[in-house]
């Protein structure tokens, strides 16, 4: 993790103490047993229900309204987590308006659907924020599982693996587990330290060990894994970040920015520029502008070099953004960053996809600018075949090395989403489970082999 660096501009407390605790307050709070009630009522408990469908955890959401309709929220609190053992985080963080609100029958016929993830957290939380586990380790088969990450992904496999009774080892480079939840969320969406506490709980389980600061292919590798354990879990993320090509005082990776702001106990002691510029189109972007614009920077605007609607952050979220006083300019794309100010090329969408430079010049005042033009993987095992910069997998998360499954943002063919991983972290385990336990696994289609 990075310092931003003390330019002049870039200052800490530019609020008074007591502002910062009202603006990192939950931006969603939940709800009472009320007000659960009064929202669960509006399901139509569909029989064919799409939003089970836009899950990526595919958990039966009209099955757990119902229960929190009659009063059983614990119930409905085993549901969601039978399938998304992280459900408590995904009806906080997750795009439920692209995904199972997007899909709600109540959306189709009155613009307003079911809130489905309030409800969600509603159930979850109950029993997560109680500490009790209610899930039990199977009998002990005396295998062992390594399984590298202790994010959403990696902690979702290590959960499932030890239901089944494995003994799982879990390694992740940070000081704390929970990756993305821990360190990537905007304060604002888990308050109160919950990403530790659902890990917490979740480790609640048994059977399930923690390895701290061991990062792959340099405290641990992956040919040590597999000669030491029964099978391999690589669930790392992107620790890589894109380079923007501007050198500029004040410059900082927006995921550092957010990382120190979850991890700052007094947030008045982070500096944060009087002027921010956000180069990028993503959640990451959106997280770390509105968090900038909380800690009291006067201006932040968000440069994305295409237009509005190419943006990765939803709609709801570049709402919730110009909301909190932060500026959207689209068809701008960063040139050079001089004299405390960002120079952008205005760009135009063509209809073959391309990008156009149309010659004009944009001048923002910037003394802090912070770049979310995406992540990579990094410290990529020897021998793995990779597919558009990230693990291929095939199937349930089988990589080109037998004995090592992958799943979560280093995998192919996902979308980056902690709900995605969670899914992905789940199927894998079963997978692996399936191949200690001797059964014939599924037949998939090779993983694609091609060079990166």
């Amino acid at each position: 993790m990075t310092t931003t660096p003390m330019t002049p501009g870039v200052v800490p407390g530019r609020l008074p103490p007591d502002a910062f605790a009202a603006n990192f307050s939950d931006v969603a709070p939940p709800l009472d047993e009320h007000e659960a009630r009064v929202a669960a009522d509006r399901c139509y408990f569909c029989h064919d229900a799409p939003c089970i469908t836009a899950c990526p955890t595919g958990i039966d959401i009209p099955l757990f309204i119902r229960q929190i309709a009659t009063g059983t929220a614990d119930a409905a609190a085993m549901t969601i987590l039978h399938d998304n053992i992280f459900g408590g985080m995904c009806g906080r963080v997750c795009p439920t308006e692209t995904l199972c609100e997007g899909a709600c029958v109540r959306m189709e016929a009155e613009g307003r659907p079911v809130e489905i993830g309030a409800l969600q957290r509603y159930a979850t939380d109950g029993l997560v924020l109680s500490g009790a586990h209610p899930f039990r380790r199977g009998a002990p088969t005396g295998k062992r599982v390594a399984v590298v990450g202790a994010g959403p992904a990696g902690l979702s496999c290590a959960h499932r693996l030890a239901a089944k009774g494995h003994d799982v080892v879990v390694f992740d480079a940070r000081p704390k587990p929970g990756g993305l939840n821990e360190y990537g969320i905007a304060s604002y969406k888990a308050v109160d330290g919950f990403a530790a506490a659902e890990v917490e709980w979740l480790l609640g389980i048994g059977g399930i060990e923690l390895r701290l600061g061991q990062r792959l292919g340099q405290q641990v590798t992956l040919e040590a894994l597999r000669a030491d354990y029964d099978a391999v879990f690589l669930g790392m993320g992107l620790a890589g970040v894109n380079a923007l090509g501007i050198d500029a005082p004040g410059q900082r990776d927006a995921v550092d920015f957010i990382a120190e702001l979850r991890q700052t106990a007094d947030l008045s002691t982070l500096p944060v520029g009087r002027d921010v510029v956000v180069i990028g189109g993503g959640m990451t972007a959106v997280d770390a502008a509105v968090q900038a614009r909380l800690l009291g920077a006067q201006t932040v605007t968000i440069a994305y070099r295409r237009g509005q609607d190419r943006m990765a952050a939803s709609r709801h979220e570049q709402d919730h953004a110009v909301k909190a006083g932060v500026r959207l300019m689209t068809n701008a794309a960063p040139l050079a960053a001089e004299g405390g100010a960002v120079v952008l090329a205005h760009t135009a969408d063509l209809p073959d996809g391309r990008l156009l430079n149309t010659g004009e010049r944009i001048g923002l005042p910037a003394d802090m600018i912070l770049t979310a033009i995406g992540q990579r993987l990094a410290g990529v095992p020897e021998g793995i075949a990779l597919a558009g910069g990230k693990i291929a997998v095939t199937g349930p998360g089988r990589t080109s090395i037998a004995g090592v499954w992958a799943g979560g943002d280093c995998a192919a063919g996902g979308d980056d989403l902690t709900v995605t991983a969670v899914a992905e972290g789940r199927d894998a385990a079963e997978d692996i489970h399936a191949h200690l336990a001797g059964q014939p696994l599924a037949p998939v289609d090779a993983p694609d082999m091609r060079a990166e």
